[in-house]
């Protein structure tokens, strides 16, 4: 699991973006903090600490400082920063002290979970170690990507693509299209038909059972996840 710890002064904001990051699957809400100094007191109390979602705008100090601070005791904890700040001298800083993404408030939890996903694509990209060649630095690099959802084809309806969505992110296992539509309550041509849109997407990726005979049952899982 990626243990992340949530920042913003506002506790209620904080509660939801904590809830967002335990919907998408492998990550965990290690803490939440409230102003800098419990980010910081909350940073050096949790060793296993993966990631924090830094806000900017904290009651007694600004988020990019909390960064700096952690940096100066040696703290090289990954960052995504979270906030409203959206001036460029802010986002520059930002980059330039080592936040790994940088999201603008309001979002929605489309939004938050695309940067998760790229994170999490990037950990395991850095999983392999060793010497990496071009191709593989480019990797590196393009998993920061957080390209946004695709336009549905027509006739696909984005509240059934979102069930379907959310069933295979919230499984433990590879699903067939009988068991989605069982999930969702949609019948199994449709949960079908929007399996393959995923597929062909790269959210998800096919797998295949083999039975005692006939064919093959199709089997999904998602992508971040294989």
């Amino acid at each position: 699991m990626i243990e992340v710890l949530v920042v913003d002064d506002d506790t209620r904001v904080a509660r939801v973006n904590a809830a967002y990051v335990e919907k998408v699957p492998g990550f965990h809400v290690a803490g939440e903090a409230h102003n800098a100094a419990e980010a910081l007191r909350r940073v050096e109390e949790l060793p296993e600490l993966d990631l924090v979602l830094m806000d900017h705008y904290l009651p007694d100090e600004t988020g990019l400082a909390v960064v700096q601070e952690m940096r100066r005791r040696g703290h090289q904890t990954d960052v995504i920063m979270v906030t409203a700040a959206r001036d460029i001298t802010t986002v520059q800083a930002a980059m330039r002290q080592g936040a790994l993404q940088y999201l603008v408030k309001p979002f929605a939890f489309a939004g938050l979970r695309a940067k998760l996903e790229a994170y999490a694509e990037l950990r395991r990209t850095l999983d392999g170690g060793g010497e990496a060649e071009q191709a593989e630095v480019d990797k590196i690099f393009g998993a920061l990507s957080t390209p946004t959802e695709p336009d549905l084809p027509k006739g696909h309806s984005p509240t059934t693509a979102e069930l379907v969505r959310q069933a295979l992110m919230n499984s433990e296992g590879p699903l067939s299209a009988q068991e989605i539509a069982e999930r969702t309550g949609v019948s199994r041509q449709t949960a079908q038909r929007y399996l393959k849109l995923l597929e062909r997407t790269g959210r998800a990726r096919l797998t295949l059972k083999y039975g005692d005979a006939g064919r093959p049952e199709h089997r999904y899982v998602w992508a971040t996840r294989a």
